[in-house]
């Protein structure tokens, strides 16, 4: 009877915990600057503010026009659904080489530090061409957040 319980316990654990993660997207930041609250309202205050147009955020939960996000560093609050847009950008989560083709036999442009916001032009498999100020290439997309 014991046994029973505990796995009818991790069972519907799981169960909720994979529908979470189903339920989650990620969209980008419309805006220079963006407020995130503490809840679901302008009537809650301003918990902190971004300053990084296009920066992925996951959305974790909404309520009216309001979304919950989480980003790659763990902070989470609600922005309004009007500072928020579908998108294509990532974070780099480790330091990685920008190549010229997608393949790692292909000549290397560039080394990205980790933590930089890469704006995604279009996806392959495994690799993403993306844009930086001033160059264009190839990136592998194993250790990025923000892309599903």
């Amino acid at each position: 009877m014991r046994i029973n319980f505990c796995i009818l316990f991790i069972a519907l654990f799981l169960t909720n915990f994979l529908s979470a993660n189903e339920n989650s997207y990620y969209l980008v930041l419309k805006n220079n600057k963006v407020n995130v609250r503490y809840g679901p309202g302008f009537d809650y205050p301003v918990k902190y503010v971004y300053k990084k147009k296009n920066l992925p955020v996951k959305v974790i939960d909404k309520k009216e026009n309001f979304r919950k996000i989480i980003d790659f560093k763990k902070n989470s609050g609600w922005i309004h659904s009007s500072q928020l847009k579908k998108g294509k950008s990532f974070i780099l989560l480790k330091d990685q080489v920008l190549f010229k083709n997608p393949s790692k036999y292909s000549k290397p442009i560039l080394k990205i530090n980790k933590g930089r916001l890469l704006l995604v032009k279009k996806c392959k498999k495994k690799w993403c061409k993306v844009k930086t100020e001033n160059f264009l290439g190839w990136i592998e997309t194993n250790e990025i957040w923000g892309l599903h």
